[in-house]
């Protein structure tokens, strides 16, 4: 391992204030004059996933972060409030698949997960509440003070969900049965293609095969219903349903009549925590610990991460169209024949990749393709904790309503399709969904420790608490 790489290793995700030029080697004595059998653009959570297996496989790799600090999305921002460190985008954890942190062994790199219990908390404006978590008697009891009928059916929904994201987790962990269109490929290679996606295909099947012609009818309809009709096959409260509801329209410009939101229903109970289905937790220290364990794993496996240098452009062969590898902002040339960008498709595909490379239909496809998003997210530090009027007591260090996801503006599946209807007009909505997390509650590394809590009705954004609101119009 390089020099760089362990003094990388050492202070975890390299900082921007340990990234000067003065302190560390220069992008051209690191990456120039050699050819590297992959290089990464950007070193957000999935770049960097790539670069710790291709390392693992005995490639030589290295990783390019614009940033000064690597994560992309996945990030603990500390330069925001003096003593508070903030996951500004993603900031819970559950999609990542179990077998990668098994095998870039994370939680030795440093990752933590915080499991929550309760999960979800729903108040309502009546002066009731509902929450739910991984405790089957509480979510039983919960949900009977709205309706007992939902209370025996809720155990044979997660069941029946349960079924249908085994089937998915085979899907999610196998390579893609991609047909590759490499007309100078050998005959061999061109077999073996057709083999390994022969294999993909007659497992999958199998998987299917046991299913049953009844589940299979069940989950392909999850698949392309709307929420709603799901959930209104399942249940008669309305507070459940549009708790439930939520997990269907969040990251997504929809409503729960949309055809195709029961899908995203699954996807989001498609992840797991500690091996228990469905569950989202906190990370200790910030989502950024997530990237930061990961970049561990990738450096220990031998990657050259270097963080300030921006990819201007990548270097493609006039004649081949093949990859010749990237060019600095700087000047400097990084050669590899494989390149892997974290950057957007866009990013890639306009900004980086040379003009009258790629063809025409495909670069408007890239053009056209719909960014737009009804997500605003805010992180604030606030002297004391909410409280609601709906539960009895004050718990000035967080009770079971401030461990989860707190919902707002989540009473019934139809609160949630106007919110939806005013923002697909063009207006905000008058009352948007709101999904608001409390990490500090449980993880006492993000804010200051020994900072007194204030209990004055003032907003001070300089207290204890962090709060992370996802907001859905």
């Amino acid at each position: 391992m390089s020099p760089a790489a362990r003094t990388l290793l050492r202070s975890g995700v390299r900082s921007r204030r340990f990234s000067t030029e003065a302190q560390s080697p220069s992008p051209q004595r690191i990456l120039g004059g050699k050819r590297w059998d992959a290089v990464v653009i950007g070193g957000g959570h999935n770049g960097l996933t790539a670069a710790a297996y291709l390392a693992r496989a005995g490639r030589s790799v290295a990783v390019l972060e614009r940033r000064g600090v690597l994560g992309g999305a996945a990030v603990s921002e500390s330069d925001l409030v003096p003593g508070f460190r903030f996951s500004r985008c993603s900031y819970l954890l559950s999609l990542l698949r179990p077998a990668l942190i098994r095998e870039l062994e994370l939680e030795r790199h440093g990752m933590k997960l915080l499991p929550r219990s309760p999960s979800s908390f729903t108040p309502c404006l009546d002066g009731r509440y509902l929450l739910l978590g991984p405790d089957a008697e509480l979510n039983h009891s919960e949900i009977s003070k709205f309706s007992k009928k939902d209370a025996e059916a809720y155990p044979r929904y997660e069941e029946k969900l349960e079924k249908f994201c085994k089937l998915m987790d085979f899907v999610i962990d196998s390579p893609p049965p991609e047909m590759r269109h490499e007309y100078n490929a050998s005959m061999v290679d061109r077999i073996k293609n057709k083999v390994d996606n022969s294999v993909f295909w007659s497992k999958l099947l199998g998987i299917v095969m046991q299913q049953g012609q009844k589940d299979m009818v069940d989950f392909f309809d999850l698949l392309l219903s709307p929420a709603s009709k799901i959930l209104n096959n399942w249940f008669e409260g309305d507070v459940l349903k549009a708790t439930l509801a939520t997990d269907a329209v969040i990251g997504s410009m929809s409503g729960v009549h949309t055809p195709g939101s029961g899908y995203v229903l699954l996807h989001h109970v498609m992840g797991e925590t500690g091996g228990q289905r469905g569950a989202w937790a906190y990370v200790q220290g910030g989502m950024g610990s997530v990237s930061s364990a990961i970049s561990k794993a990738a450096l220990e496996a031998g990657v050259e991460i270097v963080t300030n240098v921006e990819v201007s452009q990548l270097m493609v062969h006039q004649t081949s169209g093949r990859a010749q590898g990237v060019v600095l902002s700087d000047g400097t040339e990084v050669l590899s024949s494989v390149v892997l960008s974290n950057a957007t498709p866009y990013k890639t595909f306009v900004d980086l990749v040379p003009a009258d490379v790629l063809p025409d239909d495909f670069l408007c496809a890239i053009k056209t393709a719909d960014y737009s998003s009804a997500t605003t997210k805010i992180n604030v530090a606030v002297d004391r904790l909410p409280q609601f009027s709906c539960c009895k007591g004050i718990n000035p260090e967080g009770g079971p309503e401030h461990m989860g996801t707190i919902h707002i503006g989540s009473e019934s599946m139809e609160q949630i399709e106007l919110a939806y209807r005013e923002a697909a007009s063009g207006i905000s909505s008058t009352r948007p969904v709101i999904e608001m997390t409390i990490p500090s509650v449980l993880d006492k590394t993000i804010s200051p420790p020994g900072v007194p809590i204030f209990y004055s009705t003032s907003f001070q954004l300089h207290k204890r608490y962090i709060v992370a609101c996802l907001i859905i119009p």
